[in-house]
């Protein structure tokens, strides 16, 4: 990729198609996916994809460059040099991804780090991931009492600090530590393994997990399999499964920033 994005006037468009088929894309991104000079797509299933060939005659799965035991860094990096090079060409292209763009999505992100490096013009539209499906879903409001959002491997390897009294979310549950790419649906059981030992450490063994999948057709329901912790380590679980591990039993507000803030008076009022 050599051209200057002076000599050039290619373009980046990152989208989203949602989750379910021909259900989830905006108006915008429609446009975009149509009137695109070349479309790539990477998504979850075979009947987005034929969708989006009828929309677009330039359109190109991005699928073959994984491989079994291929490192999936790699992989992003093959993808984002793949819909760079269109760019270079001058091209107005338009990458579309599986549910947002911006959530858990490498490739998407080192395309567009890559092109806004090279001066080309970027864009990246919002569109519903695979969280917007679970609050939907569960019915979880996640400013209730706070979410705390990691995926599984992170959560592990950084130690994060999170507090259980907030709802603790985990997302790529079936693929914790795992680098390459594999078949199958559950590519680590050592992985929930160490998963429930680090959540021993902060919930009680009968505390309720839930194990969740967004639908990908229209009608057909979500994944939800609830199980207890000391139990999670032989969970049905798959590479797409998120883990939704509800909070603990709320603390007492902080009286002096009651106080403070002017509201001591109605939350102790409220108690009686």
């Amino acid at each position: 990729m050599g051209t200057s994005s002076a000599e050039t006037k290619g373009s980046l468009t990152i989208v989203g198609t949602g989750l379910v088929v021909n259900g989830h894309t905006t108006r915008e991104t429609l446009s975009y996916l149509r009137r695109s000079d070349k479309l790539f797509h990477l998504v979850a299933d075979p009947a987005t994809r034929a969708w989006l060939s009828t929309l677009n005659p330039t359109a190109e799965a991005l699928e073959h460059f994984y491989g079994v035991g291929k490192s999936r860094d790699a992989t992003y990096s093959e993808i984002a040099d793949r819909i760079l090079e269109q760019v270079a060409r001058g091209l107005d292209v338009c990458a579309a991804f599986y549910g947002h763009p911006g959530v858990a999505c490498t490739p998407s992100q080192l395309a567009l780090q890559r092109a806004r490096k090279a001066g080309w013009p970027v864009r990246i539209l919002p569109a519903v991931s695979s969280l917007d499906c679970l609050y939907a879903d569960l019915g979880l409001d996640p400013f209730e009492h706070g979410c705390q959002l990691f995926t599984a491997t992170d959560f592990l390897l950084q130690e994060r600090v999170f507090d259980p009294t907030s709802t603790l979310v985990l997302i790529q549950l079936g693929s914790i530590g795992v680098e390459t790419f594999e078949k199958g649906r559950l590519w680590s059981r050592e992985g929930l393994r160490l998963l429930t030992e680090r959540l021993l450490g902060h919930y009680p063994a009968e505390h309720p997990l839930l194990v969740y999948e967004a639908a990908l057709y229209p009608g057909c329901a979500p994944v939800e399999r609830r199980i207890e912790l000391s139990k999670f380590p032989g969970a049905e679980v798959s590479h797409r499964s998120t883990l939704v591990v509800r909070p603990l039993e709320q603390r007492e507000p902080d009286r002096d920033m009651l106080r403070r803030l002017g509201l001591l008076e109605d939350f102790e009022a409220a108690k009686e």
